[in-house]
């Protein structure tokens, strides 16, 4: 018994060892031909993964081989890794081999390798480093959403008439896509000349009703449509929470001659922290993807003063053609967001245990 089970244990390994070695020689090959390096490779990447789906069954067989039941078992988690590996480990190596290449796609030399370069271009580039200011402003304009979005839970979650239609109507805006949204205010209700709002504004004494004109009112103009979309998100998880709350809290505090601030700062809002840091952080996440309103109302306008650094990517991409430095700037961003994301939770998990 023992005997056969090293004997499949043995095969396993073999079988890990062929397997591996079949996969990373077929990946350096098409590396080295995709550089230039070779002529003998593949005109697409796809073979690549038609290899990586054999070298992957191969590993879970392997598995079971080598560990029995154990190994059974792990078949149940192994899709779920290799599926990561393929949509988001593999894209990021490809991408910061990218980052490294000069492509323009304008250009007839074709992409070649740049080494640093990209990261030199983009440490003098004034207008990225002005698309990062202005994600922080977009970024601390989520305090802002979450306190409105609460008071709005708070209204919601109180014995008023007319709630279930008030819950349906502030949810609206959240069923609306930021592009409709874009050309439905941002290209129509706000147009300078004949926009409702414009009118609105020369009718009550503004005598230059230009909501995109000056880089700060197109800011805030800008962060009010997102937040008009956005606040409805923040509200129902908030409202969810505050449903979720024990009422007999609630009325012991009211028992103990609590007021009505009192009540909320010193029962409620710690009850509701963990929920609000969480929908704060996923509300920050969509925040820093913002680029769909801004492209389609401002292209970033004027001057860049309402760029977010996707909305700039994408120029960069679209307007200059250049795969190798919007990519590189991808890959920045993307490494400041994981920074900031690890921060942000580790912060939140003191903060939560201090206060609570």
């Amino acid at each position: 018994m023992k005997r056969a089970v090293r004997r499949r244990a043995t095969v396993g390994r073999i079988l890990i060892g062929l397997a591996s070695l079949v996969f990373l020689l077929v990946l350096i090959v098409q590396v080295l031909h995709a550089a230039g390096a070779i002529a003998a490779g593949f005109s697409t990447w796809r073979p690549i993964l038609i290899v990586y789906l054999l070298w992957a069954t191969a590993f879970g067989t392997a598995q079971v081989l080598m560990r029995g039941e154990r190994g059974q078992r792990a078949l149940f988690l192994l899709p779920a890794v290799f599926f990561t590996v393929a949509v988001v480990i593999f894209p990021t190596i490809f991408g910061l081999y990218i980052a490294s290449l000069d492509w323009n796609l304008s250009s007839i030399e074709g992409p070649h390798f740049s080494g640093l370069d990209n990261v030199r271009a983009m440490l003098n580039d004034t207008y990225y480093w002005n698309a990062l200011s202005n994600m922080v402003f977009y970024s601390l304009a989520v305090l802002g959403e979450y306190a409105i979005a609460f008071a709005l839970a708070l209204l919601l979650s109180a014995e008023i008439r007319g709630r279930k239609f008030f819950r349906v109507v502030f949810l609206l805006p959240m069923m609306l896509s930021p592009v409709a949204v874009s050309w439905m205010i941002g290209k129509s209700l706000l147009e300078y000349r004949f926009g409702p709002a414009a009118t609105l504004a020369r009718y009550l004494g503004w005598d230059n009703p230009a909501f995109f004109a000056s880089p700060w009112m197109a800011r805030f103009t800008i962060q009010a449509m997102d937040a008009w979309v956005s606040i409805p998100f923040i509200m129902i998880i908030l409202l969810a929470g505050l449903q979720a709350m024990p009422k007999e809290v609630q009325e012991a505090a009211k028992v103990d001659g609590a007021n009505g601030w009192q009540s909320f700062w010193h029962v409620t809002f710690p009850i509701m922290l963990p929920v609000s840091i969480t929908v704060l952080i996923i509300r920050i996440i969509f925040k820093l993807k913002l680029a769909d309103i801004v492209i389609n109302v401002t292209a970033g306008g004027p001057g860049g003063a309402t760029d977010t650094v996707s909305s700039f990517i994408y120029r960069v991409y679209r307007d200059r053609s250049n795969v190798g430095y919007g990519t590189a700037l991808a890959m920045v961003y993307l490494l400041l967001i994981i920074v900031l994301l690890t921060l942000m939770l580790r912060l939140s998990k003191r903060w939560t245990q201090r206060v609570t």
